[in-house]
């Protein structure tokens, strides 16, 4: 075994049971015996080297390429073992430390997300096949994190869970006018406009979702109400009393979260209310994974608060309200990565084994960087003025409750005044 490796994992891997089967086919063990095992095999020399060198991107990488193979385990339990040994290895984990400090530097040219780069950005991942996201995703292909207000919940409940919170935090009033940046393919906007008799306009630079948003309003008969239209959040114009915005901030790019906010600021009227829903990091700035980065999420940064607030608070936006989702995204990751490995073998007859495995992976790994590492969900409500909204937080459990109780079980009714 090359033997940058061999020490990288023999000091980083001192709990648990793992073991390396390298290309000549010896096995190495590493650990103390103890869990269940976890067993890789490496196939190739080159492989080998790239672990060794940068194993935060070879690993993913070469899996994906089939250089690299999960034999005792699966990817969730590999990196549980990877990351709790990492918690206490400290100065040990160099090598990936190391990978993460090299790329520093380089993380603002990495997030320069022009109109037109950010269109390209979207186009490497929203705009595959509708087909591969109904494999996994819940019937209203809600592409975000779930709200699971009981462990033993389904996804579909937990996603319209996740609509009705986000509805009671925008304090929404029938008639409103709502702008929805980063409409995915619809199904929040639609909710407001159907339930509210909102009047929605959602954007996206995905040219795939905005063909499945605009024919599931026609579908439902909510056109009128409804409008979905390819446009940057930078050329559009105001004012709108509700501005939403979930899953779409981590495309931003820590370059642009002043322009961001300052244009959401403009958007939003007087007494109009917004709410953030994006992925964060409890800890400080860092770098994007770089398999994420090259494979999944091309220009994609995942923030700190600390990164945030400064831009929100030069906008001249007021914080109301800060809520922290915690494990809500590894229960819908879990969910995701069971619905998609029930249907792999259709992943691969839509695309190829490449794929399938790349993406297995991307979901995999998502799930363990929420449950063991520093990944979590932000929830923030912005208003212009102070008295915008009711003085505690009440009125939020009070209009979620009134919605799970409406006669058309999961489905918004409008607010009561």
């Amino acid at each position: 075994m090359n033997w940058l490796l061999d020490r990288f994992v023999s000091r980083l891997i001192r709990k648990g049971s793992f073991s390396i089967t390298d290309p000549a086919g010896v096995t190495h063990s590493y650990g103390d015996g103890s869990g269940e095992p976890i067993r890789i095999a490496i196939h190739t020399k080159s492989a080998e080297r790239a672990v060794a060198l940068d194993p935060m991107l070879a690993v993913p990488e070469r899996y994906m390429e089939g250089e690299i193979d999960i034999v005792e385990g699966d990817i969730v339990s590999f990196l549980q073992l990877v990351y709790t040994n990492m918690d206490e290895a400290g100065k040990q984990a160099f090598l990936i430390k190391l990978g993460e400090a090299l790329r520093y530097p380089f993380r603002r040219l990495q997030q320069f997300n022009t109109a037109a780069r950010s269109k390209r950005n979207v186009h490497r991942h929203y705009d595959l096949s509708e087909e591969l996201y109904r494999l996994f995703l819940d019937e209203d292909m809600q592409y975000s994190c779930a709200y699971f207000e009981t462990p033993d919940v389904s996804l579909e409940e937990a996603q319209r869970a996740k609509k009705r919170h986000i509805a009671a935090k925008l304090a929404l009033q029938p008639g409103q006018k709502v702008l929805d940046i980063g409409s995915g393919w619809g199904g929040l906007g639609l909710d407001l406009a159907g339930q509210f008799d909102a009047q929605v306009l959602g954007v996206t630079l995905s040219e795939e979702q905005h063909r499945v948003a605009n024919e599931r309003a026609r579908t439902m008969g909510l056109a009128d109400k409804a409008r979905f239209e390819i446009a940057d959040y930078r050329s559009l114009k105001g004012p709108f009393d509700r501005i939403v915005s979930v899953g779409m901030f981590e495309h931003v790019g820590i370059n642009h979260y002043r322009t961001y906010f300052d244009q959401s600021a403009r958007l939003l009227a007087d007494d109009g209310v917004m709410l953030l829903h994006t992925i964060g990091r409890s800890t400080g700035p860092s770098v994007t994974n770089a398999f994420i980065r090259k494979y999944i999420f091309p220009g994609g940064y995942i923030p700190s608060l600390s990164e945030v607030t400064p831009a929100i608070e030069k906008s001249g936006l007021i914080i109301t309200d800060i809520e922290i989702l915690r494990l809500h995204y590894a229960e819908t990751l879990k969910h995701w990565q069971a619905r998609f490995q029930k249907n792999r073998a259709k992943a691969v007859e839509i695309y190829d084994e490449r794929f399938a495995r790349m993406w297995e992976f991307y979901l995999a790994g998502s799930e363990a960087s929420f449950r063991w590492q520093e990944m979590v969900v932000f929830q923030i409500q912005l208003t212009k003025k102070r008295d915008t909204l009711p003085m505690t937080r009440n009125y939020i459990g009070d209009a979620e409750r009134r919605l799970a109780d409406s006669k058309r079980p999961g489905k918004f009714t409008q607010a009561a005044e």
